[in-house]
């Protein structure tokens, strides 16, 4: 599926830099048309179902004019203008992968819920999960030093915060308005386009990693159903643009904890190898064993122990060879969160999840 977009500038140089990077860039999602004439723009919008209509503020489009289902915004030079002529606006001068997110946008919301919405791929994203039966031993630095890593290696990859609490904000930045909360509530809308919906929020991290930024509200997290879960990530599978996908996640027996253990193609679980540590591992473990018999589910054969936090003087590894384990990460002593990560990302105990060979 292709998005027919129409853009109306009399800025041609503007015009024909932008319809370039949209080509070199986007050409499996965007078929474009580009005019420098108002009449004759509007004119073709019929023939050539346009699906989304973008025009310079420097024409007054009557919008009457325009197909129906035909979503239309101005092109303007402020990033402080959210509407003229009562019109959705979006700023020119921004990096075309923002100005296509805001196109998936006005697409999805325009787009009739008959259509089915279909991305060219296969969906092979692997989805990693980052789980601890013990708090306080660097899940989260985990999940996002692995994250950062897969980005480093040249590959693309969705950092996703599922936890109660957790803000994905606290080690990734970029450029856009939506967060977790507006993707909860695409999800709950439960219309066609919300896949559209989905990319459309997703932002970049300096670091090369996508993220969706914290929800509004921790609570916004308790709603996602087991439905959710699932349509989430099938959905972002189905965008074909992510390599891999990392999740960090409180471990719980919920349903929609384990939905998404289920999902998974990798399951890492944080242990800092100290003796409560590694009892609540084994608790866990044992537990999941009986519960995997109940519900005849897979989620164990997925599952493996990675050491954070690591000190032979006060730590032991778990003597059991079902168990598998990616190694670990001794302490780093004196160094802030960036620092500890940047050390993780030097080590080589993601590569078996970057090559796929767990």
């Amino acid at each position: 599926m292709r998005i027919k977009v129409a853009l109306l500038d009399d800025d041609k140089n503007y015009l024909n830099r932008l319809s370039s990077v949209f080509s070199n860039n986007f050409s499996d999602k965007l078929e474009i048309y580009s005019f420098s004439n108002a009449e004759v723009a509007v004119s073709e919008l019929e023939k050539n179902k346009i699906n989304v209509f973008l025009a310079s503020e420097t024409f007054d489009i009557n919008t009457e004019l325009l197909p129906v289902g035909c979503g239309f915004a101005y092109f303007v030079s402020s990033t402080g203008v959210e509407t003229l002529r009562n019109q959705k606006t979006i700023c020119r001068f921004q990096k075309a992968e923002l100005i296509f997110k805001e196109i998936l946008g006005i697409y999805s919301e325009n787009v009739s819920d008959a259509i089915s919405i279909k991305f060219e791929g296969d969906g092979n994203s692997s989805l990693i999960t980052f789980v601890s039966a013990s708090g306080g031993v660097g899940t989260s630095t985990a999940a996002v030093a692995c994250a950062k890593k897969i980005a480093r290696c040249g590959k693309k990859v969705l950092y996703i915060n599922l936890e109660m609490f957790g803000s994905a904000d606290n080690f990734f930045s970029g450029a856009g308005q939506f967060d977790l909360s507006n993707v909860i509530f695409s999800l709950k809308s439960k219309k066609s386009a919300s896949v559209l919906k989905m990319e459309s929020y997703v932002k970049e991290d300096a670091s090369g990693v996508y993220f969706y930024s914290s929800p509004k509200m921790a609570l916004d997290v308790i709603d996602l159903s087991v439905e959710d879960i699932e349509t989430l990530f099938s959905s972002i599978k189905m965008m074909n643009s992510y390599e891999f996908i990392v999740v960090d996640i409180d471990f719980s027996f919920s349903p929609t904890v384990i939905k998404l253990l289920e999902m998974s193609q990798c399951i890492v679980c944080v242990s800092d190898g100290s003796e409560v540590s590694n009892d609540k591992f084994i608790r866990a473990y044992q537990a999941l064993e009986v519960f995997e018999q109940q519900k005849e589910i897979n989620i164990l054969s997925k599952l493996t122990l990675l050491y954070n936090k690591f000190s032979s003087r006060t730590g032991k590894v778990i003597d059991n060879r079902t168990i598998k384990s990616l190694g670990g990460m001794r302490v780093v002593s004196n160094a802030d969160e960036a620092q500890i990560i940047d050390e993780m990302i030097r080590e080589d105990i993601f590569d078996k999840i970057i090559n796929k060979t767990i």
